[in-house]
């Protein structure tokens, strides 16, 4: 059986055809040809740093670290988050921190403690990855949530249909990747364990977990931001 072997940058290279291609057809067309360039850009380097810092958070396997970087983790999903929202206020981000962290957070407990029973609990190697899956998830589903319900009720829609319509509108990533995932896709995890030669069959049980948290996390997350906002009004105009 084939297994992974480190990609040379020079191959590495290759990956960025297609969205080089993107990225330039964007700067013709519209103004996020930058905000594309840019978010390449930070990608690469966040990715280099976390390779190096994780490195170190497993070898030293503290749980103190592991908390810091949940931590670090929460509060910047809470922020990105809003990013679509053309005002951000503080009662907002805090707003979103709680959704990202009580839909996350609690997700994050279930399946390393009930699903994958961790000993120790914070093995840094299996909760660091998998709260990144959670929590990024949560992010964009209340990012997508928060976009819907600020339009929603800046156009003087009633509360109640506002939150319908914006919960319906973040979940349709996530309910379409269920109907698809097996028939259209091999969603990432899978993916990852095939390719380093685990068998398909056990894959699948691991698929499913994450399939089962990252959706479980977003609506959780969604939900628990649209009721925080009960009663706010369309003030950032």
């Amino acid at each position: 059986m084939n297994t992974l072997t480190t990609i040379p940058v020079t191959n590495l290279a290759f990956a960025f055809i297609p969205i080089v291609t993107v990225t330039a057809v964007l700067w013709r067309w519209s103004s996020q040809g930058k905000t594309l360039a840019y978010a390449t850009a930070r990608m690469i380097i966040q990715l280099i740093l976390i390779g190096y810092v994780l490195t170190f958070i497993f070898d030293t396997q503290h749980a103190g670290l592991v908390v810091g970087v949940l931590t670090l983790m929460l509060t910047t999903s809470s922020w990105i988050a809003l990013r679509p929202l053309a005002h951000r206020t503080n009662t907002l981000y805090l707003k979103a921190l709680c959704a990202i962290a009580i839909g996350g957070v609690t997700t994050l407990v279930i399946v390393t403690t009930g699903v994958l029973r961790l000993d120790p609990y914070f093995q840094p190697r299996i909760v660091i990855p998998i709260a990144g899956m959670i929590f990024s998830s949560a992010m964009n589903t209340v990012s997508l949530t928060a976009e819907r319900l600020d339009s929603e009720l800046g156009n003087a829609v009633p509360y109640n249909i506002a939150r319908q319509h914006a919960l319906e509108a973040a979940l349709i990533p996530m309910v379409n990747t269920f109907f698809a995932v097996g028939l259209v896709s091999l969603p990432g995890m899978m993916t990852g364990q095939i390719l380093s030669g685990v068998e398909p069959a056990v894959a699948v049980r691991y698929q499913i977990m994450v399939m089962c948290m990252t959706l479980g996390a977003a609506g959780l997350a969604a939900i628990v931001y649209v009721a925080l906002m009960k009663g706010e009004k369309h003030v950032w105009t």
